[in-house]
């Protein structure tokens, strides 16, 4: 449970940080990912982790949001086969709504992710001579 808390709190840190610094096209689906993710992390008992330990912390910068979606969409996915597993091997009612909680979050958050791949596709589409260099296609 505490992996599944890690990427969920991983997942909200992306979310923060497109909000505020990426694409525009991506910034109302990434408050949507961090506020998903956030209750995903609050359907789980917080693990005890020192402060080095949260590898949300550790996200320092997020140059190419596409790989970064790709990942996590993939983490994601991950999580929720884990939590499948998780909540049919429960042997208390507790622990399997626990499970089923945060299936539904990381399923709602992965939806959101692939929103964002989307959206990004299209962007390219739209503009197809843009470079990383050159944000205009000059």
């Amino acid at each position: 449970m505490a992996e599944v808390w890690q990427a969920q709190a991983l997942a909200q840190a992306i979310g923060s940080r497109l909000a505020v610094s990426g694409p525009p096209e991506l910034r109302g689906e990434a408050l949507g990912l961090t506020e998903l993710a956030g209750r995903g992390c609050g359907a789980l008992d917080p693990p005890v982790l020192d402060p080095g330990d949260l590898r949300a912390a550790q996200l320092t910068e997020l140059d190419d949001a596409r790989q970064a979606l790709l990942c996590l969409g993939g983490l994601l996915g991950e999580v929720g086969m884990a939590l499948v597993g998780m909540a049919s091997a429960a042997t208390d009612e507790t622990t399997y709504w626990q499970c089923m909680e945060a299936i539904d979050a990381a399923d709602e958050s992965r939806d959101r992710v692939l929103e964002m791949l989307r959206k990004l596709a299209a962007r390219e589409e739209v503009l197809p001579g843009r470079t990383e260099d050159s944000p205009s296609g000059v």
